[in-house]
């Protein structure tokens, strides 16, 4: 009892990195109409961050009293998350970026909960070292978690499946994934661009007429661009993750307990491919 307890404690901070996300993101949306010209997110970014962090932190120490990480599991984070972090450096053609791949077969590997971990700690970690921190930092970093989260939830579907299958699979995500971490970082400072012509937003606008603008910005500003790099993403996973996943799967099986972190052991497929 007192470990469901914990686990269910733990599951209600990452459902809270969620809904905090979401709202993050969305509340500019509904917030009265004479406080929407600010800058983007400029007064409330630092605080968005710190609120992440402190999720984040609180769902590691949550999971270690737990039970379900060890300081294995704690080091292997931080080893991914600096490597992923690292592979931003790596410039793509068409602007794509090294970082994703890693968090997609990571998360498929070790499962969403880790997977979500690992997405706020590498683009904390490539903030830090491409020097790229500023108010855009607390959404990358939902953002990309929110992508490794969504891999580990597909990896538990996937991991039946022959090799080849689930790689195709894998790098599908990563290439819809491109466009969608495209999309939903937009919004960080769309609804703050006012009054610049029928590719903006409007307070008061409806549901369908907002979508229809924004639909309308993304293909004008963000299509292409976010086109390159899904491809990157896809041409990457299906590059590496022969190789990769396996031994990650491997990893994951020899940790104890479970870095999946779950209560359920799952037998390691790894070893049987």
């Amino acid at each position: 009892m007192r470990g469901a307890a914990r686990g269910a404690r733990a599951g209600a901070v990452y459902l809270l990195v969620l809904v905090v996300g979401a709202g993050a993101f969305l509340y500019p949306f509904w917030i009265p109409h004479s406080t929407v010209g600010m800058r983007a997110h400029a007064g409330d970014a630092p605080l968005l961050a710190a609120l992440v962090g402190v999720l984040a932190v609180a769902a590691v120490v949550l999971e270690v009293r737990r039970g379900a990480m060890n300081g294995a599991t704690v080091a292997l984070l931080g080893v991914l998350g600096a490597s992923a972090g690292l592979l931003r450096l790596v410039d793509l053609p068409g602007g794509g970026s090294g970082i994703f791949f890693l968090v997609v077969l990571a998360g498929a590997a070790f499962g969403p909960r880790l997977g979500l971990l690992l997405g706020l700690t590498a683009m904390a970690t490539s903030a830090v070292i491409t020097g790229g921190i500023g108010p855009w930092l607390p959404f990358q970093m939902l953002a990309l978690a929110w992508m490794g989260a969504g891999a580990g939830l597909l990896g538990r579907l996937t991991v039946r499946l022959r090799a080849r299958i689930e790689i195709a699979v894998l790098a599908l995500y990563g290439w819809v994934w491109g466009f969608v971490f495209g999309a939903i970082m937009n919004l960080w400072f769309w609804p703050f661009s006012v009054g610049e012509g029928d590719l903006s937003w409007t307070p008061g606008l409806g549901l369908v007429e907002t979508l229809e603008r924004y639909r309308s910005f993304y293909v004008v500003t963000s299509f292409g661009w976010d086109a390159a790099g899904a491809l990157a993403n896809a041409v990457l996973i299906a590059a590496t993750a022969g190789a990769i996943l396996p031994s990650m799967r491997r990893f994951a099986g020899r940790l104890r307990p479970q870095v999946d972190l779950n209560d359920v052991s799952i037998t390691p497929v790894g070893a049987t491919r």
